[in-house]
């Protein structure tokens, strides 16, 4: 029931003027409005507390639906039949006969994963399975490396731009030719020759996609591992073709085979040969280039070298005088060089240097000048670095010796 102006407390008392009875009630109503003012605040706070609470409640509800659900199984898809579909199931390897709907039976095929039910219905396709590890061997960045950051290895920078380039981007021209473009080279030489620069500047100057991996990542513990892994790389690069795939150290798993038993020498040569299933059987390989690197060309296995696997085999020597000097230049284009620095007499003085070197080389001369607190790098600086270089390898090659 509503309260009658007799019911309500006046702020004033009787007697008052009427200019403080309106100054008063005036006063009431400031404080009236503020204390409305708040509690409309509060009825805001409550109702956004509110549906805070309100998207928890349905999250939890959503959440506990699922878990009541029963699970889903992986299969795999054994034979399509006028009956129905011939399914395994993942793990008991219990085989079922299933029927499913016409447009899912046009989707399905031999070898496809499926999900199914508690009944063995299959409730839908699932993606192919690839290993995680191959996946994120691919390159999403392009390398900061191009065709003028090396230098002194022209001829071998045509070669496998013959071999990778052109048949991604000129393949009409082979098919006009009437020849088979090369399928992959193989890079080999002393270390810190350019191997690995040569396949950088590859990936950073075509649009294909570039999976990049070690031989060393493919020997694996455990039994077929290591297959399976080179199975899935070849997965990758043909759903992502044209696609360049790069191995280096390929003679971790690519080396001479032995009458060896022991189980690990086994794995190996089960993994080089489903590398070369890969490289040229019977499956079409697609759009994907290979290149692959190697310091130790003596020790690689025969068939691996075999024209239809690796149709290039290019040596990448150290460079000589003019390679040399062109590689002191390219390393030295950002730096802060003196007018008495001559490239050509460095060239003729580090004759056993490999790029490399060259580099490190430069790194050391321009840290010799920072610690003298100069900005600007002399000749000195750069027959000093080389000098370092030198001792130090003389100390790893005695160390060697007497391990």
């Amino acid at each position: 029931m509503t309260d009658t102006v007799e019911d309500v407390d006046l702020p004033y008392e009787e007697g008052t003027s009427q200019q403080e009875k309106i100054e008063s009630l005036r006063d009431r109503l400031d404080i009236l409005e503020d204390q409305n003012e708040e509690m409309r605040d509060k009825l805001l706070d409550a109702n956004a507390e509110n549906n805070k609470y309100q998207q928890k409640l349905e999250r939890l509800t959503h959440e506990n639906k699922k878990l009541k659900q029963s699970p889903l199984f992986v299969a795999t898809v054994q034979e399509l039949t006028d009956e129905g579909v011939i399914i395994k199931q993942h793990g008991n390897n219990q085989e079922a006969l299933t029927e499913v709907t016409e447009e899912m039976r046009t989707e399905l095929e031999p070898d496809s994963r499926v999900a199914v039910n508690n009944s063995l219905s299959i409730v839908k396709q699932l993606e192919g399975e690839t290993d995680v590890r191959a996946r994120v061997m691919q390159v999403e960045e392009s390398p900061d490396v191009s065709y003028t950051d090396i230098g002194g290895l022209d001829e071998q920078m045509n070669e496998v731009r013959e071999t990778v380039e052109m048949p991604l981007l000129k393949p009409e021209m082979f098919e006009e030719v009437g020849i088979e473009p090369p399928s992959g080279v193989l890079l080999y030489g002393p270390p810190g020759t350019g191997k690995t620069m040569l396949a950088k500047a590859v990936a950073s100057e075509t649009d294909a996609t570039f999976i990049k991996m070690a031989g060393s990542e493919l020997v694996h513990k455990f039994i077929g591992e290591g297959a399976k892994l080179v199975r899935d790389l070849f997965e990758v690069a043909r759903a992502h073709e044209p696609a360049v795939l790069f191995i280096d150290e390929i003679d971790a798993i690519a080396s001479k085979r032995t009458d060896s038993k022991t189980s690990g020498d086994a794995e190996v040569q089960r993994t080089m040969m489903q590398l070369l299933s890969e490289m040229d059987g019977f499956e079409d390989r697609g759009e994907v280039r290979i290149i692959a690197a190697t310091n130790r060309f003596d020790m690689l296995d025969r068939a691996i070298l075999r024209p239809g696997r690796f149709d290039r085999l290019i040596e990448v020597p150290k460079p000589d005088e003019e390679g040399r000097k062109l590689i002191f230049e390219i390393h030295t284009r950002n730096m802060n060089v003196a007018d008495d620095v001559d490239f050509g007499k460095l060239a003729d003085e580090v004759i056993e240097a490999s790029g490399a070197d060259i580099k490190a080389i430069c790194t050391e001369a321009g840290m010799f000048a920072i610690r003298d607190d100069r900005t600007e790098v002399c000749m000195d600086d750069f027959e000093e670095a080389w000098a370092k270089i030198q001792a130090e390898e003389e100390d790893d090659e005695i160390s060697k010796t007497f391990a």
